[in-house]
C-alpha cells in the first residue's frame, strides 16, 4: 500500500525547478511516485516503505530549494 505525504517547497519557478525536485526525492528508498508543481509549490511523495521526513527535506535541499510538511 503507498502513503503518500506532502510538502511545499519554496523557490521553484519552472519545470526545470520541478525536475531537479523530482530526481532527488527518487532517489529516496521506497519512494514511488513524486508530483511536483512549481507553480503551487506542492510536492507529493508516495511511498511504499516508512518515509523519513528528514530525507525528503535534505533531498530537496540537495535541489537547492527549501521545503516543509504540510
Amino acid at each position: 500500500m503507498t502513503k503518500t505525504v506532502e510538502y511545499t517547497v519554496t523557490g521553484m519557478s519552472c519545470g526545470h525547478c520541478e525536475a531537479a525536485v523530482r530526481g532527488e526525492v527518487s532517489k529516496i528508498a521506497g519512494v514511488e511516485t513524486v508530483a511536483v508543481d512549481a507553480a503551487t509549490g506542492s510536492l507529493v511523495v508516495g511511498s511504499s516503505l516508512p518515509l523519513s521526513d528528514a530525507d525528503v527535506l535534505a533531498a530537496v535541499d540537495e535541489a537547492g530549494y527549501e521545503a516543509v510538511r504540510v
